[in-house]
């Protein structure tokens, strides 16, 4: 009870300040996408940034398997997590990184009771659109036979790509490009299908409330009615009178 509550203690010491190390590597993923004349040594820094935000989400999952008192079970149901720990040491590409450090953000972030399903979906709406707009522009732009040239052109393709519309005036032609656009695709359908769902719920839930208060509306009626009846059946014994039946 104690490592459990150790490690509820560490989750939310260390939500926020993970947080922020995600909001870090966006700035150092972005700069040199964005800044395509950015010099080798801020080039290097920004992959070192990207490293140590990866290490220290490495060191969050390393502390709560270790707080947690049942390892294994821990392993089992947080998964996702360590493949996307391993993931960017089998094969240290930036694009890796990116999905890795998305992913551990998304899990640590669904730990947190006070973050609401609006709050989350609007925010992977927009990390989606700025992560999959700077993974495809860093892999498209020096493409001999890409269209995507530019921070809006790749911006406007993810926005019609999760959006599943496809206009078709810009397209990835590269493989790892067009990887990118079915991960934004199945994206944009799942959170399509997370607010259908939420919506869906909202209305039966408010359904089910009008439902409860109706029954509750006629049983108090049902209850009332029987209540006069049996003071009538009082009064007429009382006065020796035949009993009238109350309609209901």
């Amino acid at each position: 009870m104690e490592q459990q509550t150790a490690q509820a203690r560490w989750e939310h010491l260390t939500q926020r300040p993970l947080l922020a190390l995600a909001l870090l590597f966006a700035v150092a993923y972005a700069v040199p996408i964005v800044d395509d004349s950015a010099g080798h040594s801020l080039t290097a820094v920004c992959t070192v940034v990207e490293w140590v935000v990866w290490g220290a989400f490495a060191a969050d999952y390393v502390a709560r398997l270790a707080l947690s008192d049942r390892r294994k079970e821990f392993v089992r149901r947080h998964w996702l997590d360590l493949l996307a720990v391993v993931v960017p040491i089998l094969q240290p590409l930036r694009l890796l990184r990116l999905v890795a450090t998305l992913l551990l953000v998304g899990r640590r972030a669904r730990m947190a009771d006070q973050i609401r399903l609006t709050t989350y979906v609007a925010g992977a709406v927009v990390g989606l659109l700025m992560f999959g707009s700077l993974a495809v522009l860093s892999v498209e732009r020096d493409a001999p036979e890409g269209n995507i040239r530019t921070l809006g052109d790749a911006l406007w393709w993810s926005f019609t790509t999760m959006t599943t519309v496809g206009y078709g005036d810009h397209a990835p032609t590269t493989g790892l490009g067009r990887m990118i656009a079915v991960g934004l695709m199945l994206s944009g359908i799942a959170l399509l299908g997370v607010v259908t769902a939420n919506i869906a719920a909202w209305f039966l839930a408010r359904f089910e409330k009008d439902d409860v208060e109706e029954r509750r509306q006629t049983e108090a009626i049902e209850a009332l009615t029987e209540e006069v009846r049996a003071l009538r059946a009082e009064v007429a014994e009382l006065r020796g009178a035949p009993v009238e039946k109350v309609e209901t």
